[in-house]
């Protein structure tokens, strides 16, 4: 039996999150093609007969300006400290130098596979070059091309991260796919459509906390709070006559209900905490320890 953890690192954007899903081969993390939109460390549980592989989405490593991304750069740096084996993504039209300074900077003290990322959007002239600068780096122990939206990929990364993985029993129950709350991923999936929905600062400047989620008879009733810095905020994200909120509510309703498979009444209110992103107390409140 191999078991251990697996930790995914890299720049904000760099398919983080997509790389989680597709290796879990179940939506645990949000998408969105804007940056930071990972706060949380996200552990997903990939366990087959022979191995039990903990893997986790990371924070994209920024420089923090607020407490906020503080937080978000501890749960990365938890995530250093307790990794079996680095799982380095790049997306391939990034700067590479740039990549290459932060993934030194982590002075890892275990195997490292870099997964250059988005290959299917250049061509293979480009993609053997990011393979080879790389795969030449001291911290790179395997180099691997490929397209975390594309499936094909799966097998062979899974085979890869195996060669490094360490003997060891199960961590969790066979049956757990990951370690974190019903209710964390509700809000995240709320979270997830403001930054489909809204423009600028807004998703950025927003957390969701749910106040309310009881399971009735018929259907599942939760009551999410949208937390925002500025007054002026709050008209943006109600919207004329409240249409945006209403927008947003209807997105979010239908996607926790594929979630949960149980038909859900969602109730959304806006809430106006001035600096909330700079502030230990609200921080701790809202789930970022």
């Amino acid at each position: 039996m191999k078991a251990g953890f697996v930790n995914i690192f890299g720049r904000p954007n760099a398919g983080k999150s997509t790389l989680l899903n597709l290796l879990m081969g179940e939506k645990l993390a949000i998408v969105s093609p804007k940056v930071q939109t990972t706060r949380h460390r996200i552990k997903g549980i990939l366990t087959e007969d022979h191995f039990q592989i903990i893997f986790s989405d990371t924070p994209g490593i920024i420089e923090p300006k607020y407490k906020l991304h503080e937080k978000m750069m501890q749960a990365v740096k938890a995530s250093l400290e307790d990794a079996d084996v680095a799982l380095l993504l790049v997306d391939i039209n990034d700067d590479w130098n740039t990549c290459n300074e932060i993934f030194s900077s982590l002075n890892l003290k275990v195997p490292a596979i870099v997964l250059v990322n988005k290959i299917d959007t250049v061509g293979d002239a480009k993609t053997n070059e990011a393979l080879s600068f790389f795969g030449a780096q001291k911290y790179c122990k395997r180099c691997i091309g490929l397209s975390a939206l594309n499936s094909q990929h799966k097998e062979q990364l899974v085979k890869t991260i195996l060669d490094f993985l360490p003997d060891g029993e199960k961590f969790y129950d066979g049956d757990e796919i990951t370690d974190l709350s019903t209710k964390f991923f509700v809000a995240e999936m709320i979270r997830e459509k403001i930054y489909e929905l809204y423009e600028e600062e807004i998703p950025y400047q927003t957390t969701v906390v749910i106040q309310e989620y009881k399971e009735k008879q018929t259907l599942v009733k939760i009551t999410a709070e949208i937390i925002i810095q500025r007054e002026t905020q709050k008209a943006i994200v109600l919207g004329d006559r409240g249409k945006m909120i209403k927008k947003l509510g209807v997105t979010a309703r239908e996607e926790i209900e594929k979630f949960l498979q149980r038909k859900v009444f969602l109730e959304l209110f806006v809430k106006v905490r001035a600096k909330w992103r700079d502030n230990d107390t609200y921080l701790r409140e809202y789930g970022y320890v």
